[in-house]
């Protein structure tokens, strides 16, 4: 059984709160969707702005290898013919296959939101299909509110969807527009509908209630041959129903055929491109694609993992590409830390004694306020040096920093000066910054760059700040800082911990830059 897969991220999930795609992003997305096989992409509105208007007429001289480009719109207008309006005119510009419009099935929307009369809603669905048809446009039809529509007034509800499928519309697809009904429910209406429509049925399921995954498997189960959605749940209020999970419920949970063969191992990987163009950090705890969904810290979980995956997982990471992880903590046993550790030492074994001085070293580190399961870079550093693979790279005397208060006309407003011995050499620096954890980056990188030019490309990614000791004021309580850094290919976070926040974050900082030179010169 295969289901055909309609990505919405490029129109229902640039209405989420935080987004706002440039017409490249757009193209990047789109590309990064085609690659991964989903069948449709709906791109955008294009009789609603001018910036979708640009992304058609750029995107018409891409080829994709699998997906159809989709341009959404709604009905025409009331009392008017199809072909004067303009909404329907610029689904015609945009020049594409297939186009999707929505209409109304409540009742309720027809006679108090949008002010006209039943019948007149029957004709605007009707004529606006039909009218698209002879036009030589392929038609995916939105039943914009169906399941309120449904319970209020069944009758009406069906009415829609046959003027809809009367006028030749390629798959009537049923709208949970707004996210509250439960997935037995929606079951139920669908079998229903299935013995007075013939035409193909889709299912479109918003997360207001936190169920859209769900209903949109159940709606799949019921008889649904068409999913909306988007990749990764982006859509207003809630968002929309979670491509990415759908998908990999149904091939590996149902084996019903949503990509072409072979792709289900990019969706961790395109999940990452996609939420990095849209610039929100992709959610850890998203089923399949996050960092954490196969992420281990209760040593109990991480040697029945050990032993045998399917303990404590439910699939493989690997066949949705992403990696299983081990975190380590103050709970950790001896079967956490081996499989950490031999993702670096492979044929070290269990009953090695520098095992349990690991072990000591990160109880120690952890009762005094560190965290390694959010900086594993710092961990592996802890190993080599335990292992005595590890030769400092320079070594830091001491440093000072000189903060200058706000300034509103100079680009900086701080300073540091550094005393460093690298190669035998010693090196005093200085340098201004944006703070004075900025400023310290800069003098570092300035004493001990022209040593090892691979840190011409490393640059911070992300700084996070934690206040460990509610017992004390803010300002004298224990910091935790985790960095992440890239060097364009590859991110790795370190930690560092101390009362004086600059402290803190400079140790963050030395371990980063011993990790890259580590891995650069071992």
């Amino acid at each position: 059984m295969n289901v055909e897969i309609f990505d919405s991220t490029l129109r229902d999930g640039a209405q989420a709160e935080g987004i706002s795609f440039l017409v490249g992003d757009k193209i990047k997305i789109a590309k990064a969707l085609d690659e991964l096989g989903v069948d449709f992409i709906e791109a955008g509105n294009p009789g609603s702005n001018k910036k979708d208007l640009e992304f058609f007429k750029q995107v018409s001289k891409i080829k994709f290898n699998h997906s159809k480009l989709v341009a959404f719109g709604s009905t025409r207008r009331c009392n008017i013919l199809a072909e004067a309006d303009c909404n329907l005119k610029a689904l015609l510009e945009a020049e594409t296959e297939y186009v999707c419009i929505f209409g109304k099935s409540w009742d309720f929307h027809v006679e108090t939101i949008i002010g006209t009369t039943k019948e007149e809603n029957l004709n605007m669905i009707s004529d606006s299909i039909s009218f698209l048809k002879a036009k030589g446009k392929k038609v995916f039809y939105d039943a914009e509110h169906f399941f309120d529509g449904y319970k209020n007034n069944k009758e009406y509800a069906l009415e829609t969807l046959k003027a809809a499928e009367a006028a030749g519309a390629e798959a009537l697809v049923l709208c949970d527009t707004n996210g509250g009904t439960f997935p037995d429910e929606m079951a139920e209406i669908i079998e229903e509908i299935k013995k007075v429509i013939k035409a193909p049925l889709g299912i479109h399921a918003h997360n207001d209630s936190g169920m859209a995954v769900a209903c949109s498997v159940l709606a799949v189960m019921a008889g649904c041959k068409h999913v909306q959605g988007t990749f990764l749940g982006y859509g207003e209020r809630c968002g929309n129903a979670n491509l990415a999970a759908i998908i990999a419920n149904l091939e590996l949970k149902k084996n019903i055929k949503c990509l072409p063969d072979g792709n289900l191992v990019k969706l961790t990987p395109i999940a990452k491109e996609i939420a990095e163009i849209s610039n929100f950090k992709l959610e850890a705890n998203l089923p399949y694609v996050g960092s954490s969904a196969f992420a281990h810290k209760a040593g109990m979980h991480i040697d029945g993992v050990y032993k045998s995956s399917k303990s404590f997982e439910h699939v493989s990471p690997d066949l949705v590409g992403n990696e299983r992880k081990f975190l380590i903590s103050e709970v950790a046993g001896k079967s956490t830390v081996l499989a950490k550790i031999n993702k670096v030492y492979p044929d070290v074994k269990k009953d090695d004694p520098r095992i349990s001085l690991i072990i000591e070293t990160i109880k120690n580190l952890e009762f005094g306020g560190y965290q390694f399961d959010g900086a594993d870079a710092s961990f592996e550093l802890i190993v080599h040096k335990a292992f005595g693979n590890f030769k400092p790279f320079f070594e830091v005397k001491n440093f000072k920093t000189i903060g200058e208060g706000p300034s509103h006309s100079d680009e900086f407003s701080a300073s540091a000066i550094i005393n460093v011995i690298v190669e035998d050499t010693e090196e005093v620096t200085g340098a201004n910054g944006n703070g004075p954890v900025d400023a310290l980056n800069r003098a570092l990188r300035k004493a001990i760059g022209k040593f090892y030019p691979i840190l011409n490309k490393v640059s911070l990614a992300d700084y996070k700040v934690r206040i460990l000791d509610g017992k004390e004021a803010a300002t004298a309580a224990k910091t935790r800082v985790i960095i992440e850094s890239t060097d364009g290919k590859r991110s790795w976070s370190t930690v560092g911990v101390s009362k004086d926040i600059i402290e803190a974050s400079f140790k963050a900082l030395i371990d980063s830059i011993e990790y890259i030179l580590y891995k650069e010169n071992k």
